[in-house]
């Protein structure tokens, strides 16, 4: 989800989805359509006719990443992560800079600028390069099963961004003052990139003695928002789930420090900083105690192609930022170590 730009939807206001919709099907059996095309061997004219010109923006470029055993759930993401734009911008600006010892960032960076550069609209790239630096960073991802979209895009989020600050600490230390201090004495923390410029929020945890209605409230900063979903159910009622007040009562009871005891209190979050892109992971995998396993909750999601949150803080930064969808990570299939990720993204 992106604030809004100049090319805004006008025509719908809503997708609605469902595992095993009419939606799904539609959307399926283009990038079926698509796909059948590109193993063929057509060339890229033949692509565009199929698709229609009129859905290729000026600049922009539309390449399927190959599927090296079950990198659905990378490819996808990648393709989200591509038509965020600030994201792109920066991996692209990344590209740029004098050359690196390769890391998982620079082999991004050289993925994105190949379909950049690209002389023609649509096609197939293998992201040979950047999976075999991924297998060999992690071992999670060194194998050929299905592997979780949203773990993947958390560990490629924090990955960039520790690869970012220990380049910064790099350069301050290259650049020592002349006693030997580094400019930047409180270095406790490191500074934030612009991995946390673009998607980092904060969430404020509002808690409320019952007894003497003392507020205390503890900062907490996220990449992501996960959110439980429910049977026929919308992204505007997960999202008020989320910041529904809770009541901690018997042996969750709150300690409170005016009270110097426990007591019954009510605990709420709220969004106190939104974030330039706002990440939604809906948690369709859940653990069910009675099958001893988890399993996949195939619930029917309505959610809109324009967002205001409304679960913000009295003091939260642009409470009213409206956000434009541009893109989805859709999981097909019933149940969570099977089936096939894809992307939907906003031409």
């Amino acid at each position: 989800l992106l604030p809004p730009g100049p090319a805004r939807l006008r025509s719908a206001r809503r997708c609605d989805w469902a595992e095993d919709g009419a939606g799904r099907m539609e959307i399926l059996m283009t990038v079926s359509k698509i796909a059948s095309i590109c193993t063929m061997g057509a060339n890229a004219s033949a692509l565009e006719k199929e698709i229609g010109p009129e859905q290729f923006p000026v600049n922009e470029h539309y390449f399927g990443l190959v599927n090296f055993g079950n990198t659905c759930y990378c490819n996808s993401v990648l393709q989200a992560l591509y038509f965020c734009r600030p994201f792109r911008d920066k991996v692209l600006a990344y590209k740029s800079q004098p050359r690196k010892k390769e890391n998982l960032l620079t082999c991004l960076a050289d993925l994105f600028h190949s379909i950049a550069t690209q002389k023609k609209k649509v096609g197939v790239i293998p992201p040979k390069k950047f999976i075999t630096r991924l297998r060999k960073e992690n071992e999670l991802f060194d194998n050929y099963m299905q592997q979780d979209a949203h773990e993947f895009l958390n560990y490629l989020l924090n990955t960039i961004a520790d690869i970012l600050q220990e380049e910064r600490k790099q350069e301050k230390q290259n650049g020592r003052l002349p006693n030997g201090n580094i400019d930047n004495e409180n270095n406790s923390l490191p500074d934030p990139t612009w991995v946390h410029e673009i998607f980092q929020g904060t969430l404020t945890n509002e808690t409320r003695c019952l007894t003497c209605e003392t507020i205390s409230s503890k900062d907490e900063d996220f990449l992501d928002l996960s959110v439980d979903v429910e049977q026929n159910t919308s992204i505007t009622h997960c999202l008020r789930g989320f910041s529904n007040t809770e009541t901690l009562c018997s042996e969750y009871k709150y300690y409170c420090e005016e009270c110097r005891s426990k007591q019954e209190a009510h605990k709420r979050m709220k969004v106190k900083k939104l974030p330039m892109i706002l990440a939604l992971h809906l948690k369709r995998f859940k653990y069910m105690d009675q099958l001893h396993r988890y399993t996949k909750l195939s619930y029917r999601v309505v959610f809109p192609l324009e967002l205001r949150l409304f679960n913000t803080s009295g003091d939260a930064t642009n409470p009213d930022r409206m956000y434009d969808l541009v893109a989805v990570v859709v999981h097909c299939g019933s149940g969570p170590n099977r089936g096939h990720y894809i992307a939907i993204v906003k031409s």
